[in-house]
């Protein structure tokens, strides 16, 4: 099972971003999936998340309305457009697998609940 991430790297504030998790080794078609920030002052951090389907995206208060969420089951991929990035937007972006979704929940914040993790790629958003 491998979730690879990329798109990550320096961008101004206000700028744009979009990253990109290929997933192999598991049914991604059956998977929910998330993605999750982590940076050394505020731990990990859940950011969004979308169905099976990819018919129902869900967010963070802390990016509503600024990032999309979505996925190419096609092709394996989750994707997430960032915009209007802010420098609080910086830190380390993975992707993760879960099978129950959590739509934004408390449950969201479970992380021994995601089954399969990416290792991240890093987002610097410059002031």
């Amino acid at each position: 099972v491998q979730l690879v991430e990329s798109g990550g790297g320096l961008v101004q504030s206000g700028g744009s971003l979009r990253l990109s998790c290929a997933a192999s080794g598991f049914t991604f078609s059956s998977y929910h999936m998330s993605w999750v920030r982590q940076t050394p002052g505020k731990g990990l951090e859940w950011v969004s998340g979308i169905d099976n389907e990819g018919s129902n995206p869900y967010y963070a208060d802390s990016v509503k309305g600024r990032f999309t969420i979505s996925r190419d089951n096609a092709k394996n991929t989750l994707y997430l457009q960032m915009n209007s990035l802010k420098p609080d937007d910086t830190a380390v972006y993975s992707c993760a697998a879960d099978r129950s979704g959590c739509y934004a929940g408390s449950w969201c914040y479970d992380w021994s609940a995601y089954r399969y993790w990416g290792q991240g790629t890093q987002v610097t958003v410059s002031s």
